[in-house]
């Protein structure tokens, strides 16, 4: 029985973190956590796959001939399963016609990425504990409540954020991914900001720039005092209400995090927006961030990809010292590409009505990975390699920013593809396109130079597509076992230099380096 223990404090959260140079506050040493990168901060992204991304259309992917049930098991021709040279992961490359009903051809490519990024990627198999979406979202985040039910995303921000303005940033919401943990004892600055509009929000970070009217630094400073200092805490709602831990947090976000902000100079420094006539920045005394540029080579959809654009910002928030753990992911929206009105004539999912989309116009299915129910092969495929698309232009764009003494802001991260489940694993005869329903069954896939890369912890039956398990101190596959979700819960956070042991979570050396 997992024991409930009683809540850190801020000052056992300052005490716990590492030692940032030569001004940085004294800590305790992880007792379970040492990453090869030193001290300083980790930093987490969290990259959600809603819908349940299934391990075996992705890197645990099954040969027909491998199989003694291929006809009727979610397996792929033999050629369709690409392995790499130097590692056992693997790789889905299959060409479709549409995604199901939706007329849309495309090209779903995985090897490309396992090629160039295999020796950081981990495989790390696990059974979960629900098929419900927000449930499983939530308990792919918080291990199934692991640590009072605190998140990943609130431990890393505890442990590496005290010192940035917004350290937990959503740049989705709605989703079990993003909800707040249950442990209210945390200091508020640990909890996720959510982020609606990821192009539109730098407009909110300036009080006074991007304005049409003048005004003065001076003046704006007397105006804040006398509403902070004086209206507010004389308002009959400031009397009654002023001791609410919602109203303390904002106070903190209007206050000293609100400076930094400003300070920072945020609104132009994380700028996606371009000046043009219809975003005439240049107008308001503004301008695109100086690394847009940079960015658009890695995401060049970002102006009209909600995902890329996502991407975008969590790496500006990452650069420039803002966050240390940034969730973005797919909508459940279909999205296309183009000025096609796909949608007359009987509509997208109508193929009868001889509409024809041009390959690649749908980039996004609806309801991400859950559109499986109606179409498995097609939106897996479709699904991973746009993940992969994300997760590969996130990577090159912090292995290009040095963090400090020659490493690199990707030495110090992790992406998490988090899944709320997996899928079911058969097909009717013979299939080559079916439906799927939620599976507990899975795996998860980890980027990071912090991990144990260019492995898979446990493995699959090619015989019922089931994963199994691994020896959580020397990584050894055991087909006897299955691994809990507040296993791989504990082994991520570990590689991020997170303690666990106050929550006597199990210690997992065959998931992190050093």
């Amino acid at each position: 029985m997992r024991t409930r223990l009683h809540p850190i404090t801020r000052r056992h959260a300052l005490q716990g973190m590492a030692a940032l140079g030569a001004a940085a506050l004294a800590g305790r040493k992880a007792a379970h956590a040492q990453a090869p990168s030193g001290p300083g901060p980790k930093f987490l992204i969290v990259l959600a796959a809603g819908g349940g991304a299934s391990i075996i259309d992705g890197p645990l992917a099954i040969r027909a001939s491998e199989s003694a049930g291929a006809d009727s098991l979610n397996c792929f021709a033999d050629q369709a399963v690409l392995g790499t040279e130097g590692t056992d992961l693997r790789a889905v490359d299959i060409d479709r016609d549409a995604i199901g009903a939706i007329p849309s051809p495309f090209k779903g490519r995985q090897q490309w990425f396992i090629q160039k990024h295999h020796q950081d990627m981990m495989v790390s198999t696990w059974t979960r504990t629900s098929v419900n979406h927000t449930i499983g979202q939530r308990r792919s985040v918080t291990g199934n409540e692991a640590w009072a039910g605190r998140t990943m995303q609130e431990l890393v921000a505890l442990t590496h954020g005290q010192s940035h303005p917004l350290p937990n940033v959503h740049l989705i919401g709605g989703t079990g991914y993003t909800q707040r943990g249950s442990d209210a004892s945390l200091p508020s600055w640990a909890f996720g900001e959510t982020v609606t509009d990821p192009r539109l929000w730098p407009l909110a970070l300036d009080g006074q720039k991007g304005l049409d009217i003048a005004s003065s630094d001076d003046l704006l400073a007397k105006a804040r005092a006398l509403r902070d200092e004086r209206l507010d805490p004389r308002s009959r709602f400031g009397r009654i209400f002023g001791r609410s831990p919602k109203l303390q947090h904002w106070s903190q976000i209007r206050g000293e995090r609100r400076a930094a902000i400003e300070a920072g100079d945020f609104i132009r420094k994380l700028m996606l927006a371009e000046d043009s006539e219809g975003f005439p920045l240049s107008r308001y005394g503004l301008q695109a961030s100086p690394e847009l540029a940079r960015i658009r080579e890695r995401l060049p959809e970002l102006q009209s990809d909600p995902l890329q654009a996502q991407a975008a910002m969590a790496f500006l928030l990452i650069k420039y010292g803002v966050s240390v753990t940034v969730t973005l992911g797919p909508s459940a929206d279909v999205q296309v590409k183009g000025e096609e009105n796909i949608f007359s004539g009987g509509g997208i999912y109508g193929s009868d009505n001889g509409i024809q989309l041009p390959e690649g116009t749908v980039f996004n299915t609806p309801l991400a990975f859950d559109f499986s129910h109606q179409a498995h092969r097609s939106t897996q495929s479709l699904m991973w390699s746009r993940l992969y698309t994300i997760a590969d232009g996130l990577i090159e764009l912090l292995k290009g920013e040095e963090y400090a003494g020659g490493e690199s802001l990707w030495d110090r991260s992790m992406i998490y593809i988090a899944s709320d489940f997996g899928r079911t694993k058969h097909r009717p005869a013979g299939a080559d396109e079916f439906g799927s329903s939620h599976d507990l069954n899975n795996g998860v896939v980890s980027l990071s130079p912090l991990v144990k890369g260019n492995r898979v912890l446990g493995g699959v039956s090619a015989d019922t597509g089931m994963t199994y398990g691994f020896d959580p101190q020397t990584g050894a596959p055991d087909t006897g076992r299955q691994m809990e979700e507040s296993e791989i819960f504990a082994g991520l956070l570990q590689s991020l230099s997170v303690d666990t042991s106050p929550a006597g979570l199990p210690d997992m050396p065959a998931m992190r380096k050093g």
